[in-house]
C-alpha cells in the first residue's frame, strides 16, 4: 500500500469519527497528505494524534468548519490548498443521525440532518471542483449507507439523506467526467465505531450478530482500504458506482 497516493492531498470530512480517522490512516500509510475537517475539532486533533502514533511519518492536519455552511466549505478549502495544496480527493463523510420516525422527528431535526448529511457534501464538493477541473483530474467519493437502498424504521430523515447522496453521486459523475473528474459512492453495513459503542455498549455490540451474510461488523479500517482504491489511479475507469460494503446484507 505505501507509496499509492504518494504526494497527493486528501481531504476528508467527518474526520474525527471512527470511519474518517480509519480513513486519515489508510491514506497516510499509502503517502497521502490528509487534511481532517470536522465540526468538533478536538475530535479531529484525537483523530490526528492517534495516527501519528501509529504512523511517525504522517503529514496530517486538523481542520473545524461547519460544511452546512457553503461559505466556510469554501474558506476550508483555500486554507487546505495554502497548507497542503490542491485537493486530489474529497471524502464526504460528515454524518449525524436521529432515532425517530418520520412522523415524530421535529421539522429542525430534518433540517439539521440534512444540511450536514446532504448540503455539507454539496458544498465541499463545489469547493474542489474548480481546482479538480484546472488539474483535470479528481476523485470524490460519499459516504451513504446501506440504508439508502433498504428499508427500516426509525430513521427516515437519515436514511432520506443517504439516498439523495447516491443521486447526487451519479449526477455529479455525469457532470464532471468531462473534466476528468470521478464521483463514487460507498454504501457501509454494520460498523463497529465508537459511536455504535458508546450507543449500544460494548456488550451489547459484541452480543449483536449483524443479518449479513459474513455474519460479523466490519471494522473501520474495512471501509477505509476501498477508499483508498477508489481514490487512487486503479479505479480510473470507475465513476458514479455505488459499492457497497456490508458483508452481503440482504436486501
Amino acid at each position: 500500500m505505501k507509496g499509492r497516493f504518494e504526494g497527493k492531498v486528501v481531504a476528508i470530512t467527518g474526520g474525527g469519527g471512527g470511519i474518517g480517522s480509519a480513513a486519515a490512516q489508510v491514506f497516510c500509510r499509502a503517502g497521502g497528505r490528509v487534511a481532517l475537517i470536522d465540526m468538533d475539532v478536538s475530535a479531529a486533533n484525537d483523530a490526528a494524534t492517534r495516527v501519528r502514533q501509529e504512523i511517525p511519518s504522517a503529514d496530517i492536519r486538523t481542520f473545524e468548519a461547519d460544511l452546512g455552511i457553503e461559505a466556510e466549505a469554501s474558506r476550508v478549502v483555500d486554507e487546505i490548498a495554502s497548507g497542503f495544496g490542491a485537493i486530489d480527493a474529497l471524502i464526504n463523510n460528515a454524518g449525524i443521525r436521529r432515532y425517530e420516525q418520520i412522523s415524530d422527528a421535529p421539522w429542525d431535526t430534518w433540517d439539521t440532518i440534512v444540511r450536514v448529511n446532504l448540503l455539507s457534501f454539496v458544498s465541499m464538493s463545489r469547493a474542489v471542483l474548480p481546482a479538480m477541473r484546472a488539474k483535470r483530474s479528481g476523485s470524490i467519493i460519499n459516504v451513504s449507507s446501506t440504508y439508502a437502498l433498504y428499508g427500516r424504521k426509525g430513521m427516515g430523515a437519515y436514511d432520506a439523506t443517504k439516498a439523495a447522496v447516491l443521486a447526487l453521486t451519479r449526477t455529479l459523475a455525469f457532470e464532471e467526467a468531462e473534466h476528468g473528474i470521478r464521483v463514487n459512492a460507498i454504501c457501509p453495513g454494520f460498523t463497529r465505531t465508537a459511536f455504535h459503542i458508546k450507543r449500544m455498549g460494548q456488550d451489547a455490540v459484541d452480543e449483536l450478530v449483524p443479518p449479513c451474510a459474513l455474519k460479523r461488523w466490519a471494522e473501520p479500517i474495512e471501509l477505509a482500504h476501498p477508499m483508498l482504491w477508489l481514490a487512487s489511479d486503479e479505479a480510473s475507469y470507475v465513476t458514479s458506482a455505488t459499492l457497497m460494503i456490508d458483508g452481503g446484507l440482504p436486501a
